[in-house]
């Protein structure tokens, strides 16, 4: 067996592992990471970006379909057509370009990279089955970085006609029924997208309704342009099976079929913590995860484990903040977690962020909301639905969180983030000028509101 030794070993090359490696790379850290697949992870290569390049592609088409009739703009098309095998091609091209900069931006790091499968032997010494045969890497320290998977439904297995989030952006055509198990983020984004291709959309969800998360004042514009789409929505509705053509749900009435020719199942997430061995260790978990202090330690010493396997909020711009800390630890730099916000983007139709505290979580605390019907830059895109919210407290005006929900909010994420960071209070932010006309004039207006002292509303 080949042996290799190095000061630092990342299990997976997600966003958070590829992170951790390239800023370990470039602190000096001899470093190497075993990937399975392609560099980029779930998020890169099957998630993030594949998932967004699909909803612009359908944008797109419903965008041009609308222009073939009577529209306000006074423009005149003929109807649209798509070739799906041709756009998920140019997606694909997307992700070969983004996992051969990751590729290379290792490289530059002077990190090493192993293809294949990963086996832990102990806490210094993992296996990898590579094509080239066993390698045996004995380090330091070890990051495990494996990410999560989606969840399976006992009855309604992958495979054929029932698809992961995986298998519905491959999709070469647009399925003429579609039933979406899940009104979570995931099947909300794929489900909408779908719909603009011209699929007739069911979403099925066991929750009172879609994106539980959040609250219903947010959730309900996304919701009502679901209904001027097409899709179907069917709440408190329990899937059952996919058969005879159709998914066989249960809702508070009893038993009915949903026609549908596939079924995109996205009930959720499930971190990576089987498969190579890794019980051997034997490390504190907190229910499905790896239990990880401030510094991303798990309960063995020179274990650290970051992204999906820690917990949520599973995110891929919270795996890498993680990864990036960790290599600075590693490094010999004294650093903890301390972030004050992990901004949360749905990228729904409209699109929901949020930043910090909820309403419904903040006491002591007032709500400020200004619509975009307020706003001219929101106007003059055609899209005046939804929203920005701020959340502060009642004495001293300190900003406790941040939301909104409109066409293209997903942008203002980081302004959202930067001002709970600062410690931004609501003076802070009505008083710093914001470019017009833009829909970031939002955040000053409703922060103006929540002084009193609004002038567009």
């Amino acid at each position: 067996m080949k042996r290799e030794t190095c000061k630092v070993l990342v299990i997976g090359a997600g966003p958070g592992g590829y992170v951790c490696a390239i800023r370990a790379g470039q602190l000096g850290l001899d470093t190497i990471v075993i990937e399975e697949g392609r560099p980029g992870g779930t998020c890169l290569n099957v998630g993030c970006i594949p998932s967004k390049a699909l909803i612009h592609a359908a944008e797109e088409f419903h965008v041009a379909t609308g222009l073939s009739g009577e529209n306000p703009f006074g423009i005149t098309t003929s109807a649209p057509q798509i070739d799906l095998a041709r756009t998920v091609a140019w997606k694909d091209g997307i992700v070969a370009r983004l996992t051969g900069g990751v590729a290379g931006l290792m490289k530059k790091a002077k990190v090493r990279h192993l293809a294949g499968r990963a086996r832990v032997v102990d806490g210094k010494t993992v296996d990898v089955d590579t094509p080239e045969g066993p390698v045996r890497v004995s380090a330091e320290s070890i990051v495990i970085a494996t990410g999560s998977r989606p969840t399976e439904v006992p009855a309604l297995p992958f495979g054929g006609d029932i698809l992961s989030s995986t298998d519905a952006l491959d999709l070469t055509s647009v399925p003429e029924r579609l039933a979406v198990v899940g009104g979570g983020y995931i099947g909300l984004e794929i489900g909408t997208a779908m719909a603009k291709l011209g699929a007739r959309v069911t979403v099925v969800e066991a929750a009172g309704r879609i994106l539980p998360q959040y609250d219903a004042e947010l959730t309900r514009p996304v919701s009502k342009r679901l209904e001027s789409l097409g899709v179907t929505v069917l709440t408190g509705t329990r899937a059952e099976k996919f058969a005879d053509g159709g998914l066989h749900v249960t809702t508070g009435e009893g038993a009915e079929i949903v026609p549908a020719d596939k079924v995109l199942v996205a009930v959720g997430r499930a971190p990576v913590t089987a498969g190579f061995d890794l019980e051997e260790l034997g490390l504190t978990m907190t229910g499905p995860f790896l239990a990880v202090d401030a510094q991303c330690r798990t309960s063995m010493r020179g274990v650290f484990a970051i992204g999906d396997v820690t917990g949520d909020p599973m995110l891929a711009h919270r795996a890498m903040a993680q990864g990036a800390m960790v290599a600075e630890i590693l490094a010999g730099t004294d650093l903890s977690w301390d972030k004050r916000a992990i901004p949360a983007v749905c990228f729904t139709d409209p699109e929901i962020v949020t930043v910090g505290k909820l309403p419904s979580e903040a006491e002591g605390c007032e709500v400020a909301l200004f619509p975009f019907a307020g706003n001219g830059r929101a106007l003059t895109l055609g899209r005046d639905d939804g929203f920005v919210r701020v959340v502060h407290d009642r004495e001293t005006g300190l900003v406790q969180g941040i939301q909104a929900v409109g066409p293209g909010c997903s942008e203002m994420a980081g302004e959202f983030a930067l001002a709970l960071e600062m410690a931004a209070t609501l003076t802070d932010i009505a008083d710093t000028i914001h470019a017009h006309p833009t829909l970031g004039e939002t955040v000053q207006e409703v922060a103006m509101k929540g002084l009193g002292r609004a002038l567009h509303i």
